[in-house]
């Protein structure tokens, strides 16, 4: 049984064809994954040198047709991924490379992939968008996906292999399970049966144990009750015909079996507490000087009054009673913050400069038999421009490797090793950085809100002693 699918790669904003198409083959033959390139295979092109060969083809396309480009499309990917532990490694290889030959009609280059690293093997077979003839590119149709699914389970009937069965549309499950809604009254009815399996001696003390769950009750015509998450009292008997005032009494005296529990309802979730949110308090008079209305400069004064209360609110919460600790904090958060985004760009830049060398210890690798044929042929002009892409990837490694500290080339593995850690430690601190983040945002405005505050009663009790002199005065 595989599961297969069409993916059209595209050439990346700001990178060279070449250079995406590196990056996809050599995810695809990640020694790591393939054991060590045992399980990769090829058609019409050499599995090392493969992004060269695809770039070439493009070139010559352009050179025998002179036609641009219509889109970004340079290489498709065909997944094929298989039921874990029915089929092998070599058997799951020699698949992918049938599919892709019976899928391309043999016209397109491409390489298979056997990834064996995962519970389900799975194969990566990409194929240059260019033919081998360099003079048309593959169109991707209408329900392409379609026909290439039905391919790859033709070829896995002809292994011996099963295929997915077809599921009509309806009886598709939906991706995304959503959880079953809980209304406030299927948790007050939930609450009243867990109060009657206490066999209260009747409805009075059956509202006192709603009343130890935290429900205030109003008595009246009709009883109604009021939980803590409710912004509204609901009576009794909108709850249901089990759940009327008098249908409970009969079910407390015993002249009738209580309802039944829904048994589909989720278990009452803790209310979790509500994150406090202000923000900077408006100038109000710069506002008014951009020439807002009366109208607005209402809404500002509620709306500053209550970041000022919250920003208090804020303060008391934190213990913060007075100017110097909540300088000390806004400080001490700032330069945190600092350090742990410095830590994260140094972080970043050894990433970006492991990178760089390993790409050249691979592309010394892969273009040592050429540069060395180059070198034989006494430096031929004509050979350099043969093979311009291979020799100038060998010539920048060797410039790379010539700027290394020690001049010691490192292996691949521990490159791999190093930038691990790296990564690992740069997303331990990116996770403290957030934290810090909205600490030091939050004593920022906390701080100048208290400021604007005291800066606005000042001007308050300014005003209001201009008014009493000119009342004295009259």
């Amino acid at each position: 049984m595989a599961a297969t699918k069409l993916i059209a790669m595209h050439q990346n904003k700001g990178r060279s064809v070449m250079r995406c198409l590196k990056d996809r083959t050599d995810y695809a033959m990640n020694g790591e994954k393939t054991d060590e390139g045992k399980y990769i295979s090829s058609y019409q092109c050499n599995p090392e040198l493969v992004d060269l060969e695809f770039a070439q083809a493009k070139k010559e396309y352009l050179h025998k047709t002179w036609r641009q480009p219509k889109g970004d499309v340079i290489a498709y990917q065909i997944r094929q991924s298989f039921k874990p532990g029915e089929i092998t490694p070599e058997e799951a290889n020699e698949v992918g490379y049938e599919t892709g030959m019976r899928f391309t009609k043999g016209k397109h280059a491409f390489i298979v992939a056997t990834h064996v690293d995962r519970a389900h093997i799975h194969n990566h077979i990409i194929f240059n968008s260019t033919n081998l003839e360099c003079d048309r590119k593959f169109r991707d149709f209408w329900f392409s996906g379609i026909a290439l699914q039905r391919l790859s389970d033709i070829i896995c009937l002809e292994h011996g292999l099963s295929v997915i069965p077809k599921v009509k549309p309806s009886e598709r499950q939906r991706r995304t399970k959503y959880p079953e809604r809980v209304s406030m009254r299927d948790v007050i009815r939930e609450d009243i049966l867990k109060c009657l399996d206490q066999k209260p001696a009747d409805f009075e003390e059956l509202l006192k144990l709603l009343q130890a769950e935290g429900y205030e009750i109003k008595r009246g015509k009709h009883t109604a009750v009021c939980g803590k998450e409710q912004k509204r009292f609901i009576r009794f008997r909108s709850l249901g015909e089990d759940f009327t005032e008098e249908n409970l009494k009969i079910v407390i005296a015993g002249e009738k079996e209580p309802p039944e529990k829904n048994e589909k309802m989720p278990e009452r979730k803790e209310a979790k507490p509500e994150k406090r949110k202000f923000d900077l308090v408006v100038d109000i008079q710069e506002k008014m000087a951009q020439g807002k209305n009366g109208g607005y400069v209402r809404w500002a004064k509620k709306y500053n009054v209550k970041q000022f209360a919250e920003s208090i609110l804020f303060l008391q919460q934190h213990d913060i009673h007075d100017k110097e600790t909540l300088d000390a904090l806004v400080d001490g958060s700032s330069a945190k913050y600092h350090e742990l985004m410095k830590n994260i760009k140094d972080a970043e830049e050894k990433m970006a400069a492991n990178k760089v060398i390993k790409t050249h210890i691979i592309n010394y690798a892969k273009t040592r038999e050429t540069y060395i044929a180059y070198r034989k042929s006494g430096y031929s002009k004509k050979f350099y421009e043969a093979h311009r892409d291979e020799i100038t990837l060998h010539k920048a490694a060797k410039e790379a490797f010539s700027k290394l500290p020690d001049g010691k080339i490192p292996k691949v593995k521990d490159l791999n090793e190093e930038f691990a850690r790296m990564l690992s430690e740069k997303k331990a601190a990116y996770s403290e950085y957030k934290k810090i983040k909205k600490e030091m945002r939050d004593y920022q405005i906390a701080k100048q809100n208290v400021e604007s505050f005291y800066a606005a009663q000042q001007s308050w009790d300014i005003e209001e002693d201009m008014k009493k002199k000119r009342q004295q005065e009259r």
